[in-house]
């Protein structure tokens, strides 16, 4: 792995390995890490966007906040899909690597501001300490929720070239 390489590991509650893959490093500091990842599965239709092989992911992994975003680029010509914001537990930034536990609650930010909420039905099922429910809800806690989770990042800063 080069210097800037990074391992993206996504945890489920229990601690257990759900995806693996290599990133590269585009900015550090003592609590986050902003990476590069592509997407390297086959064409995936969510029905809020469809992810194709290729797909340039920016991503912002905190180790003091309880959520995660993605940036997502199109790999044909470069435009913002939009933005991805999972809820996890803060992330576990070490070198080489970034962990992160996965709370399913998810929020999906299309370019025209439209947002949508996933999985809130998974989430309910979760076995989550009331504190920890308490912290994953706090991100949507209010109808800012989505511009503070976008404009905790500058995406315009890593923009496809």
């Amino acid at each position: 792995m080069t210097p800037d390489g990074i391992i993206v590991r996504k945890l489920d509650t229990a601690g257990d390995e759900k995806i693996r893959y290599p990133g590269r490093v585009l900015e550090r500091t003592a609590s986050a890490v902003v990476l590069e990842a592509f997407f390297s599965r086959e064409r995936m239709e969510l029905g809020y966007v469809t992810l194709k092989l290729g797909d340039r992911f920016v991503e912002y992994f905190y180790a003091d906040r309880w959520y995660n975003v993605f940036v997502i680029y199109d790999v044909d010509n470069g435009r913002l899909k939009g933005w991805y914001c999972n809820v996890t537990r803060p992330a576990i930034i070490a070198d080489g690597q970034v962990s992160a536990v996965d709370l399913a609650l998810d929020l999906w930010i299309a370019p025209d501001g439209s947002v949508l909420v996933l999985d809130e039905d998974e989430f309910a099922t979760l076995p989550l300490a009331p504190e920890e429910t308490a912290a994953a809800k706090c991100v949507f806690a209010s109808g800012k929720a989505a511009s503070r989770c976008v404009h905790s990042i500058q995406c315009a800063r890593y923009a496809w070239p």
